[in-house]
């Protein structure tokens, strides 16, 4: 297996892509649709005597641009097989429904986050800006929790991991002592929960249960979607999971100190400005700590204004997932 490390300069940046030499060479993940991108990509490939022409299948960790721009184009040169969970797969496709659906969702979500009509504008127009990024739409096949896949010299196993995206899913090497992770545990940055996919439901609940199944699997090794392999995964999710409980006492923190407030106000408090992406992102993961709190009784939720019902709550207990 090699790594090509991508130079990107979109969200988390330094994508990476992976080879599978073999019989059906195969790329995990291929980073965003820009020339840069495009060129690392075409160059890393050559380097190990391959063209996009020769790639028999693209695995995609999900939907996200900076994972799937080159899709489309790939398959296009190769007639490669694109495999996404089933969740994420209209996306990939550019389902004009799916798309539309994705847009609804987020400007619904944007005004019941409290984000003020400027900023809201100016977010929607920075979307719309970097629509390019997601290239062509790919011709997808499905896949599910567990779907196997000969891949180069190697089966790779699908296991669903949502809360960053929906359809987010791993691939295990063999015997599962290694895993392709994309973003769904990262060794620098927290991968963002709320934000990064609008479509997921109690996404920071969905995403805690990912960590430990993370945790339980014991990988010696994690390749992720940006920057360096994981040498400790399981550690890894661990400190993960840690930071999200501590960001639930900040937010618990803040409700305490300033009253009843929107995710907006919160995320406020918690980040300070925001630019770019993470005008989206901020107070996406407060929603999504913000919603987990409500559901467990301990904020009220008026119509997307929350206020604290109890200021010592059993984190363990608010926290926990089967």
């Amino acid at each position: 297996m090699d790594r090509i490390s991508l130079g990107n300069r979109e969200f988390e940046g330094r994508n990476n892509a992976y080879v599978l030499e073999g019989a059906e060479p195969t790329l995990v993940d291929t980073g965003v649709a820009t020339e840069t991108a495009r060129e690392g990509l075409r160059e890393g490939l050559a380097d190990l005597g391959y063209g996009f022409a020769d790639v028999s299948q693209v695995l995609l960790t999900h939907f996200h641009p900076d994972h799937s721009g080159l899709a489309g184009e790939i398959q296009a040169e190769s007639d490669a097989t694109v495999y996404v969970h089933e969740a994420d797969a209209p996306l990939v496709a550019q389902e004009e429904r799916a798309l539309s659906d994705l847009d609804s969702r987020r400007r619904e979500l944007f005004s019941r986050w409290g984000m003020p009509d400027e900023d809201r504008e100016g977010l929607l127009a920075f979307l719309e800006d970097h629509t390019h990024i997601a290239g062509d739409p790919a011709e997808v096949t499905s896949i599910e929790d567990g779907t196997e896949i000969e891949a180069g010299d190697v089966t790779l196993r699908a296991v669903h991991t949502p809360g960053h995206a929906a359809g987010h899913c791993c691939y295990e090497i063999d015997e599962g002592t290694e895993a392709f992770v994309g973003d769904a545990i990262l060794p620098v940055y927290t991968p963002n929960v709320g934000g990064a996919d609008v479509r997921v439901d109690r996404p920071l609940e969905r995403y805690l249960k990912t960590l430990s199944r993370i945790e339980g699997r014991g990988y010696d090794r994690a390749w992720p979607g940006h920057r360096d392999p994981i040498e400790e995964p399981s550690e890894r999710a661990r400190v993960i999971a840690e930071h999200h409980r501590e960001r639930t006492e900040n937010v618990l923190g803040v409700l305490s100190e300033h009253g009843p407030a929107d995710a907006w106000t919160v995320s406020a408090h918690l980040f300070g400005g925001l630019s770019g992406i993470h005008v989206m992102h901020g107070p996406g993961e407060a929603y999504a700590h913000l919603d987990h709190l409500a559901r467990e009784g301990v904020v009220a939720d008026d119509d997307g204004s929350y206020e604290l019902l109890e200021s010592d709550p059993d984190l363990d207990a608010v926290l926990a997932v089967e």
